[in-house]
């Protein structure tokens, strides 16, 4: 390859960008319904006199939901495509979206929410294997981070929702925050398919030259789809020499086999099983999910009381994470995942012990303290910042793209399954933890749970950068752990 061709090479293809922008777009409608709703149910506690059990229901649900999703859409991406997937979700949420903000009942929100939920399961698996799917090995760290970087736009939008609608008479300025989200829903219904299919899902099909066609737009020159074509032919199985449009793939027992695999793996399988389903884990263990949804009550236990002043400090939770998520989605691909995951843990272990100490002191003040609420401010968004730094973008771009490609789709919901069902844990339980072992004693308890992490992905999680989707799989076939470590 000419100096050209290899400059060529490394530069964003604009139209898988453009494809990855576009179906990123229903990450930020998730981020929006996570945003609003940490502001949404301060007023709706007022309005319907919601008990604690009911604001923990109602912020969880949806995440306990999505674990269903999310393995329903590892079966529909399959057999219906990456695309009718995304589209499946953005109806669900167009749903929720309208029956939260019709909203004349606890039950009708709720219900709301649950649909919501289901079509977050959808959005969560699909939109990062489309993204690593659908962009280059050179590129797929920024093209793969984008589906992060929508939700923390979308959080940050919910939170810029809850400002500026908390104006709005009582019974209806929290249902305007949850009702408007039906709109980018419906209007994402009506683009998604002028997206191309995921190549790999096109090759699976047998459809080899809807796939070259794909790549041939999605690749920078002639050479690099030749080279991404060739390996998804050998991935799936394919002769390299096969000139076919069309063939026949054998699919007897496939999906019997895919479980098969992964409930009896091989080590290669299984350590790309532990990798990925760790990674989820310790997104959500480590208690980020506590920082984004009640985030306002945080702030309140710090010693902020007034309701605007909750919602400032909040949307600088939300200003912190994008600038953090972009930030990172540049790095992701020059820095590589290891040395931005294992940085943010580390961030994320000190941050967390502050926030335990000041918190602890805060709780236990008569009055406010001045410098507790103001360090504990300063923690939680170096937190934030820490977290979106390094974990939060690499959990997707990682978990994506180790998968072996005929495990890829059914991995990735199981993957997620794990992630929303830690998500559901922290957001069901956030408020009877911290009422059982006190607000510091919480985040210490995440301290911990960060530093188990450290050492899991300082072992267990090798270096991808700019390896192909196919040559991935070569780093978990070694018997040696870190062998690629920085």
């Amino acid at each position: 390859m000419d100096a050209e061709a290899a400059k060529a090479e490394k530069k964003t293809n604009r139209y898988a960008l453009y494809s990855s922008l576009v179906a990123s777009m229903i990450t930020i409608i998730f981020g929006y319904d996570t945003g609003v709703m940490s502001g949404a149910l301060l007023f709706m506690e007022e309005e319907l006199a919601l008990n604690h059990m009911q604001v923990q229901l109602l912020a969880g649900i949806l995440n306990v939901l999505a674990l269903f999703g999310s393995i329903m859409a590892g079966k529909s991406t399959d057999y219906f495509g990456r695309r009718w997937s995304i589209a499946i979700a953005s109806f669900l949420f167009m749903l929720g979206s309208i029956l939260m903000g019709w909203g004349p009942n606890y039950g009708t929100v709720l219900a709301g929410r649950c649909a919501a939920g289901i079509g977050v399961g959808f959005a969560l698996m699909v939109a990062p294997v489309y993204a690593s799917e659908i962009a280059g090995a050179k590129t797929r760290g920024l093209v793969g981070s984008l589906p992060e970087l929508g939700i923390g736009i979308g959080i940050f939008l919910g939170y810029l929702g809850n400002y500026f609608f908390s104006d709005l008479p009582l019974t209806v300025g929290w249902r305007v925050m949850l009702g408007i989200a039906a709109v980018p829903s419906l209007g994402l219904l009506f683009v998604i398919f002028k997206l191309p299919e995921s190549p790999r899902w096109l090759a699976l099909q047998g459809r080899l030259g809807d796939a070259k066609k794909v790549l041939m737009r999605t690749s920078n020159t002639k050479e690099e789809a030749e080279v991404r074509f060739n390996g998804i032919k050998e991935a799936v199985g394919i002769d390299e020499n096969c000139q076919d449009d069309v063939v026949v793939i054998p699919k007897k027992e496939e999906e019997a086999s895919v479980w098969r695999e992964m409930i009896f793996p091989t080590p290669t399988v299984r350590r790309v099983m532990l990798a990925a389903i760790g990674i989820h884990f310790f997104e959500h263990a480590t208690g980020i999910e506590a920082v984004m949804l009640y985030s306002p009550r945080i702030f309140r236990k710090a010693g902020i009381t007034k309701r605007k002043n909750l919602l400032r400090c909040t949307i600088g939770v939300g200003a912190t994470k994008v600038l953090f998520l972009v930030i990172s989605t540049f790095l992701l691909d020059r820095l590589g995942r290891r040395k931005l995951l294992l940085g943010s843990v580390a961030g994320m272990i000190f941050t967390l012990g502050v926030l335990g100490v000041t918190l602890t002191f805060a709780g236990n003040a008569t009055g406010t303290l001045t410098w507790a609420l103001v360090v504990s401010i300063i923690a939680v968004y170096g937190f934030v910042a820490s977290f979106n730094s390094g974990l939060g973008p690499c959990t997707w771009v990682y978990s994506a793209e180790i998968w072996p490609i005929h495990l890829r789709a059914q991995g990735s919901g199981v993957a997620v399954a794990v992630n929303r069902l830690m998500n559901a844990t922290i957001s069901m339980t956030f408020i009877s933890i911290y009422t059982a072992i006190t607000i510091g004693g919480t985040f210490f308890l995440f301290c911990g749970m960060a530093v188990i992490a450290f050492v899991f992905f300082y072992y267990l999680c090798p270096e991808t950068k700019g390896k192909s989707l196919e040559e991935i799989q070569m780093l978990f076939t070694k018997q040696k752990k870190n062998a690629d470590a920085v």
